[in-house]
Parts: structure tokens; C-alpha cells; sequence
């Protein structure tokens, strides 16, 4: 897959296939589409492109959005990269680019830029200034321009009954399997390895501070999860607190990981860490002691789990 990420550097000729979204979670729902726009690409010999933008559409527009992302743009990056595109076009939204009229979008965007002689979208979609635009008015512009559009309809899209905004509030609440099964794989967070206080070490539960530094990115209801890591390519699993420490009087959310089995210096290392199952909520021990009773039955658990599904 080719990953451009300015517009004006997309210089094939060849005829394409596109659809376009911001295709957050790139979820299941949106994978059926994906899968839909690959195929037709080889079957009517075009190039296969995805038309993605970022920052989110919300986040610029909206002066006082606090959306949350189930993907940095980076996992989203790596995940359509597993996919089989041809080309991901990634676009960056600015409110410049929201004023550009419906067919200012079409004719610069679509019929000059990626030569598109079929446009895949769903029966839903808005586009073009302040979002006046819809796939009747694609239709016409197709007509007018030469392309085809192919609209996926609200029977398919709600045959596979999930939507990124799903997929957040069970991230919300805590419901990781839930939102892995929507997902169509393991929601992840990635970050770097920092110094933190060592308290982990202290009470022999030594832990990975991951700093994650998109403030945009969603971190699911604290607790305690089951997890795994790739780490030198090797897959490491362990469990993860996301919380504030409030045994130890902590006041700042923290999310920190214990592998099993791994001892290794990975300071300064970035790590995907995905999340297999939820153990628990947080909680406030009575003692240091108790706590380390309870991340003995954290560890018994995970292991269950792991032993289990692995």
C-alpha cells in the first residue's frame, strides 16, 4: 500500500476506485466496505484508494469538541495497511478545505486528482460544504464527470450493526470485548516506556509507564485488563491498570503494565499494548499488603484467561 500524505504528491494516472471517511476504529462495518472497494479495484482493473482525513472533521470545526479517537492516525495508518489497498490518501482538514463546495470536492478532488471512475459510499454520506451534499448529488456529479457511484445501502451497513460511536461507549464502559468484537481485532494503545515512581517494583509487581501523546486518543474505564505486547518480536502478555493509584494516595491517571516473565530495559521504547479482557474496576485498598493480594488474584486470572484463548 502506498501512504501519502499531501494530496499534491498523489500523481497516478491510472483510473480508481475510492471511497471516502474518516474511518475511525476502521471496524468491522468499515472493513465490509474496504473489502468491497479492494475487490472491485481488481476485478475493474482500477486502483484501489481511500480518501481519510485528519485531523478529525469535529476537531476543527467544532472549537469545543472533546472527541475522543478509537485510533491515533497512526494505528489507523497501520491498520488499513493490513488490508490490501492500493493507496491510502490522507488528507489534512482544515477549515479551508470544509468551505470547497460539493462539486468543487468532486471535480479537484476526485475527477482531477484521483481520476476516480467509481466512487464506493455509503447511502448516508454528506460531503461538500457545510455538509449540503449527499449521494444523489454524487450521483449527478458522476453523470456529469464520468464516474460511477455505488452506494452501499442502509440494509448492508446495518446487516453489520456497529458504529465507531458503539465501539467508544463500550470502550467507556469497560466492555473490551464488546468493542474487540466490533473492532474486528484488539483494541490497542500505543505509547512510549517512561520513568515512573517504582512503586511496582517496590511490592515485586514491577511496571511499563506508557505515555501516550495524542491527547486525542481514547483511553477506556480505568481498571485492571488483561494484555499483550509485541516487544523485539516477541509476544509478552501481562495485565494493565489504567487509573490514579488511590492505595498510594495518587491523583493523576496513569496506565501501567506488568508483563509475565519479562524483565527486559525497554525505557524510551514505543509498544502497542492491546487489550484482551477486563479484570476489574479500580479500587482502594485498605493496605499495601491487600493490594498485593489482589494483583496476585489479577495475575491468576490473567493467566486463566491467557491459558484459555491462547
Amino acid at each position: 500500500m502506498c501512504k501519502i500524505e499531501n494530496i499534491t504528491a498523489y500523481s497516478s494516472d491510472t483510473p480508481s476506485v475510492v471511497t471516502i471517511g474518516t474511518f475511525d476504529g476502521v471496524h468491522i462495518g468499515h472493513q465490509k466496505i474496504i473489502n468491497r472497494l479492494i475487490n472491485t479495484g481488481k476485478l475493474s482493473h482500477l486502483k484501489s484508494v481511500i480518501l481519510t482525513f485528519f485531523p478529525h472533521p469535529r476537531m476543527v470545526l467544532q472549537k469545543d469538541s472533546n472527541i475522543k479517537l478509537i485510533n491515533t492516525i497512526n494505528e489507523r495508518r497501520a491498520i488499513l495497511d493490513g488490508l490490501g489497498l492500493d493507496y491510502l490518501l490522507i488528507k489534512k482538514f482544515t477549515k479551508e478545505f470544509s468551505r470547497l463546495t460539493a462539486e468543487e470536492f468532486v471535480k479537484e478532488i476526485l475527477v482531477d486528482t484521483l481520476h476516480a471512475k467509481k466512487v464506493i459510499i455509503g447511502y448516508d454520506h454528506r460531503f461538500g460544504r457545510n455538509r449540503n451534499a449527499d449521494i444523489n448529488d454524487l450521483k449527478k456529479y458522476g453523470e456529469l464527470y464520468g464516474f460511477d457511484v455505488e452506494e452501499i445501502s442502509a440494509q448492508d451497513i446495518d446487516d453489520v450493526s456497529v458504529s465507531s460511536t458503539k465501539i467508544r461507549v463500550a470502550l467507556g464502559e469497560g466492555d473490551i470485548d464488546k468493542a474487540n468484537a466490533y473492532l474486528g481485532y484488539n483494541f490497542m494503545l500505543t505509547g512510549t516506556v517512561v520513568e515512573g515512581k517504582a512503586l511496582g517494583r517496590q511490592i515485586d509487581y514491577p511496571t511499563a509507564n506508557i505515555k501516550i501523546e495524542e491527547d486525542y486518543k481514547l483511553i477506556p474505564k480505568q481498571g485492571a485488563y488483561v494484555v499483550k505486547s509485541i516487544i523485539d518480536g516477541a509476544t509478552v502478555f501481562g495485565m494493565m491498570n489504567i487509573g490514579t493509584n488511590p492505595t498510594v494516595k495518587g491523583n493523576k491517571e496513569t496506565i501501567e503494565v506488568h508483563f509475565f516473565d519479562f524483565n527486559e530495559d525497554i525505557y524510551g521504547k514505543q509498544i502497542q499494548i492491546d487489550l484482551l479482557h477486563r479484570i476489574r474496576d479500580e479500587k482502594t485498598f485498605e493496605s499495601i499488603e491487600a493490594l498485593k493480594e489482589q494483583l496476585q488474584k489479577d495475575k491468576e486470572t490473567s493467566l486463566t484467561y491467557i491459558a484459555s484463548h491462547f
